[in-house]
């Protein structure tokens, strides 16, 4: 595997957090083949967990020298505008007690490093363009689907931002009351995508983990369609060349089939682009990195801030 230029150094040491609503995972390293420490903390108050990933990059700099750049992949919503003053913070997000937790400010002061920040999702995005499922594709949506459901958006080979960053996982999609009495679990729109279809919502159905549901359980036909209503919502409205599905949830391989036979049938033959012609397989595909995609986004944060592709 080819190293990503580093500012023309390929020496340079990056870090990278993926801030998660379970976990961190904090690295050093250069690219996924050349990583050269790494911890996981578990994500409990704001100041328990950034304490604990500060000491460990504090700890590492002993051995292994400083960083070039440090690139965190957060879960949020977040502050994105460089210029407001609230830049570097999670926003309204659901986790409890995370609400207003300045990110870059904190870490990157204890640090004296420069941040490169941006979602959990978008740094996927970036991992899976440079080392993963969408290494032949500029325009394409990756979506991890867990603990809760994010999206990034890759556009002419650019992240899309816009006002805020995507937030796809708070789409409403269809919800047949009938078929599906669960009301949702979103503490903010109850039944939108994130609300019916996490881990959490199936779990909150089977009163247990979504990991004991076998195969056959109902309960992934309902995931399945919502997923594929998903999918058919981003194929119409941003039309890409691919659809990368990731996260804990989609470790469940008989989800993707299930997905791609409801998207076709919903489809009903509208659309005939080439990316849906040549076969869902190549379409609809899970994360090239598998569940590193997250962890190896925030090093993928770091690099391309380095090389001029992200300001921060």
């Amino acid at each position: 595997m080819v190293r990503q230029r580093t500012d023309g150094n390929p020496d340079a040491l990056l870090g990278g957090i993926e801030a998660g609503g379970t976990k961190f995972i904090c690295l050093i390293g250069r690219a996924p083949d050349d990583i050269v420490a790494e911890i996981r903390i578990p994500t409990r108050k704001p100041d328990e967990t950034i304490a604990d990933a500060i000491a460990f990059f504090k700890a590492e700099r002993e051995v292994h020298g400083p960083l070039a750049r440090l690139g965190i992949a957060s879960f949020g919503p977040l502050d994105l505008a460089v210029t407001s003053p609230t830049y570097g913070h999670i926003t309204t997000t659901t986790k409890p007690g995370w609400a207003q937790t300045d990110m870059v400010g904190s870490i990157g002061s204890a640090l004296g490093v420069p941040v490169a920040f941006d979602t959990d999702v978008n740094g996927a995005v970036l991992a899976e363009r440079r080392w993963g499922a969408a290494r032949n594709v500029k325009d394409f949506v990756y979506v991890t689907v867990g603990t809760g459901i994010g999206g990034g958006v890759m556009i002419a080979d650019a992240l899309v931002h816009g006002a805020l960053h995507p937030e796809i996982g708070h789409m409403f999609v269809p919800h047949d009351r009938a078929k599906d009495p669960f009301p949702g679990l979103c503490p903010f729109h109850r039944d939108c995508l994130e609300g019916l279809a996490s881990g959490p919502a199936v779990a909150a159905r089977l009163d247990g983990s979504a990991r004991d549901a076998p195969a056959d359980h109902p309960v992934w036909g309902l995931v399945a369609e919502y997923l594929a209503l998903m999918c058919l919502n981003l194929t119409m409205t941003l039309s890409p060349e691919r659809i990368i599905l990731g996260g804990g949830l989609m470790q469940q391989d008989h989800l993707f089939p299930m997905i791609r036979r409801r998207f076709t049938q919903r489809l009903n033959n509208y659309i005939r682009i080439s990316a849906v012609r040549e076969g869902l397989d190549e379409y609809i595909v899970p994360a090239g990195l598998g569940s590193r995609s997250g962890a190896y986004g925030a090093l993928a944060l770091a690099s391309q801030a380095i090389d001029g592709g992200l300001s921060t």
